[in-house]
């Protein structure tokens, strides 16, 4: 058995094509399938790789301002870090 794949860009015809391709004789069956949603990797040219899921969850909590400390100047920070100016 053979599988062929369709992309239709345009939702709007996806129901006429999948009712189309029910028509034709010799088709056994006909899935509509939604592509998964990939999520978006950032890529490292140093090293040519993309970065693990740990790395990638910290960027994404920082977005997001989770355990994100804000200081209200530079001298206050290094305080906050024990460093003396």
């Amino acid at each position: 058995m053979a599988t062929l794949v369709l992309q239709i860009p345009d939702e709007s015809l996806v129901q006429k094509v999948k009712q189309a391709c029910k028509m034709i004789v010799g088709v056994a069956s006909v899935q509509l399938q939604k592509p998964a949603k990939e999520k978006c990797r950032l890529y490292d040219p140093e090293t040519g790789e993309y970065l693990n899921d740990k790395t990638m969850k910290v960027i994404e909590d920082a977005l997001k301002g989770k355990n994100v400390t804000s200081y209200a100047s530079a001298d206050d920070m290094f305080k906050a870090l024990g460093i003396e100016v």
